[in-house]
C-alpha cells in the first residue's frame, strides 16, 4: 500500500543541527557543509539567485548543487558586471542593470569566486557540489539538514578563508532516525 511506504520513508527522515567553528572556537557564518551517504533523493532546487544590493553579493556565499542555473539579479540602482575567472566556471555578464534574461549554468562542481568589473571590493562565492546534502551556516555558524535517511556520511566543510581555498574533510558521522547534533571545527586564514 503506497501510503505505508511513504509514511515509513518519512518516518525515518533525520535532521542533522549543526555548529561550525574555526581554530579558535569562533563561530563561521558563510561555511559551507556538504554530506555524501546513504542513498536518497534530497529535493535539489533547479534554480538559484545571487543577487546584488548594496553594491555586495547577497548572499556572499551560495551552496548549489551542479547543474543549477543561477540567476544574477541586481538590486541596486546603479549597473554591475558580473564576472567569473575561475576554472569551475568562467563567464561575463556585461554591464547591467535589474536581471539579465539568461541565467548561468553551474555544471562542474568547484569554488567559484565572483567579482564586479566595476566595483572592485565586490567579492562573492558560489560552491558547486555533486554532494546530495549541503547548507550553509548563518551568522551563529549554525545550519540544519532534513530529511536525511538514517546512515553514515562522509563530511565535507568548505569557507572562503579555507586554506588555499580549498573543501576539508569533516569526517564521518552516524545519523539516527532521531537525528544528531554535531560541532564541527575548519581552519580557516
Amino acid at each position: 500500500f503506497p501510503y505505508t511506504t511513504l509514511f515509513r520513508s518519512w518516518a525515518s527522515a533525520a535532521t542533522l543541527d549543526a555548529v561550525i567553528v574555526d581554530q579558535q572556537g569562533k563561530p563561521l557564518d558563510d561555511a559551507v557543509l556538504t554530506l555524501q551517504g546513504p542513498l536518497g533523493k534530497p529535493v535539489v532546487a533547479p534554480k538559484a539567485d545571487m543577487d546584488q544590493r548594496d553594491k555586495q553579493f547577497a548572499p556572499y556565499v551560495l551552496a548549489v548543487h551542479t547543474g543549477t542555473q543561477i540567476a544574477f539579479p541586481n538590486s541596486d540602482n546603479i549597473r554591475h558586471q558580473v564576472y567569473s575567472f575561475s576554472p569551475t566556471k568562467r563567464f561575463e555578464l556585461r554591464l547591467y542593470e535589474g536581471t539579465p534574461s539568461q541565467p548561468v549554468l553551474f555544471d562542474k562542481p568547484g569554488v567559484v569566486v565572483l567579482g564586479c568589473n566595476i566595483h572592485d571590493w565586490m567579492l562573492g562565492y558560489v560552491y558547486v557540489t555533486d554532494d546530495p546534502w549541503f547548507a550553509t551556516s548563518d551568522d551563529d555558524g549554525s545550519l540544519k539538514l532534513d530529511q536525511l535517511p538514517a546512515g553514515r556520511y562522509r563530511v565535507t566543510l568548505w569557507h572562503p578563508q579555507s586554506v588555499d581555498m580549498q573543501p576539508q574533510s569533516g569526517g564521518e558521522i552516524d545519523v539516527q532516525a532521531t537525528g544528531i547534533q554535531q560541532r564541527f571545527s575548519l581552519i580557516v586564514r
